[in-house]
């Protein structure tokens, strides 16, 4: 199975929601996970659980690494970095 991954750091918009962000990846056949850490241990979600991104509260500044896998993984991490940086 292909897979990709890259750590970013958050950037987001005040007015972007999670909202928005799951609706953008539902398209994507590949599983797509954020991993952040938090208070000394590191968290994974799948992005496609909404209530899994907002445990991860996310806020500018944070550091993510973004995993991504599946056929179309390149584009679904592409599109989840351009969102959330």
């Amino acid at each position: 199975m292909e897979q990709v991954s890259e750590s970013i750091t958050v950037n987001i918009d005040e007015t972007q929601t999670i909202i928005e962000l799951s609706n953008k990846i539902q398209r994507y056949d590949s599983e797509i996970y954020l991993v952040k850490n938090v208070e000394g241990s590191m968290v994974e979600v799948n992005l496609k659980s909404f209530l899994g991104l907002i445990n991860l509260r996310l806020k500018n500044g944070d550091r993510l690494l973004i995993r991504c896998e599946g056929r179309d993984c390149a584009e679904a991490l592409e599109e989840v970095k351009q969102w959330l940086t």
